[in-house]
């Protein structure tokens, strides 16, 4: 399969914008005034490397991907998710299909780009329905949406449910990984070679503990990189980000953290699995839990009440009845555990 053919043509044909060191070679220079910058040292007064080429060879070593098949993106994963819509959707012609429920700026970047976004609902389990996302596709279906582990259901999906899609979706297929830190299973990077038509999506944001700096990737096929950077603009991560970027990625080892999360996570669920007011605890493969309460609302104005505040999603169409709860520190989740048991009927 040619990825190619599912871009929109004046993408194909777009000139990128072409920085003043686009052109430049290499060589002994001394003196830079090709840029129009400011001549005077302030440590931020030379643009940054447009094409992060530091990054991208640090990261390839990090994740076992080739340089040449990774776009890095400002705004965690959301640039990345935006300039999809861009890249392989026209507005007003073309759609994507997505899971559902799923992570918001799906569809709120669908809406931007004026894109019909046609979500498929989950199963009741939480588990894919393949054959109904590939029945919600037709001729102008170009882009298909997988968040696994999904937020906010927090599960992963099976390598094999998403292979079959990749491989039977007649267009691109989006798997967002932000929480692949977390997860028992594989990513979808490990199969990234087998599938063209594959891009996925990870972030810096949540195993990393980045979420300020705001720095996410997208993997995918070299042509399918090349346009991510050709439609970006050209400055688009800072230099000092870039900097703090490379310092972490070169001196920290996160697994210690993740592994302590992951056991938290599981603590945290056997602790509320105890309380009469909890109805359910979903499977998580996240950083964060799904519990059912019979009054969840109530539940969330309390514990803002006594200084915690979670995410409620009881107004989430397949979530009905649930706070979604991120695994914090020890003290932090037994915080959570006190004043949720502090609620627990007296026999």
């Amino acid at each position: 399969m040619n990825p190619l053919k599912f871009v929109r043509p004046n993408i194909l044909a777009l000139e990128p914008y072409s920085t003043a060191r686009d052109e430049f070679k290499g060589g002994d220079i001394s003196v830079w005034i090709d840029a129009n910058e400011s001549p005077y040292p302030s440590g931020v007064n030379r643009y940054p490397d447009p094409h992060h080429r530091k990054l991208k060879h640090e990261i390839a070593k990090l994740k076992g991907v080739d340089e040449n098949q990774i776009f890095i993106g400002g705004a965690g994963s959301d640039e990345a998710i935006d300039l999809s819509f861009r890249i392989f959707c026209r507005p007003g012609v073309d759609n994507a299909v997505s899971i559902s429920p799923s992570y918001g700026v799906y569809k709120v970047s669908a809406a931007i780009n004026d894109v019909e976004l046609r979500e498929v609902s989950l199963r009741d389990d939480y588990t894919l329905p393949t054959e109904a996302l590939l029945a919600a596709a037709d001729e102008n279906s170009k882009l298909l949406w997988l968040c696994s582990p999904n937020n906010p259901t927090a599960n992963a999906f099976s390598i094999e449910d998403m292979e079959y899609l990749a491989d039977n979706f007649n267009g691109i297929v989006v798997v967002d990984e932000a929480y692949t830190d977390f997860s028992s299973l594989p990513s979808m990077l490990t199969v990234l070679q087998r599938h063209p038509n594959l891009i996925v999506l990870q972030t810096f944001s949540k195993a990393w503990g980045m979420a300020s700096l705001r720095i996410g990737m997208a993997f995918a096929a070299p042509e399918i990189a090349e346009l991510y950077g050709r439609v970006k603009y050209p400055y688009n991560i800072n230099g000092p980000t870039q900097e703090e970027l490379l310092r972490r990625i070169e001196s920290t080892d996160i697994s210690a953290q993740v592994q302590e999360i992951i056991s938290e996570r599981k603590h945290l669920s056997k602790e509320l699995s105890k309380n009469p007011i909890v109805r359910k605890i979903f499977h998580s493969d996240a950083n964060f839990i799904l519990v059912k309460f019979d009054d969840p609302d109530t539940i969330y104005d309390y514990l803002i009440s006594n200084g915690v505040i979670v995410r409620n999603r009881n107004r989430v169409k397949g979530c009905e009845g649930t706070l979604r709860i991120t695994v914090g520190t020890p003290e932090e989740n037994a915080k959570v555990i006190s004043l949720l048991n502090a609620l627990t009927p007296h026999q």
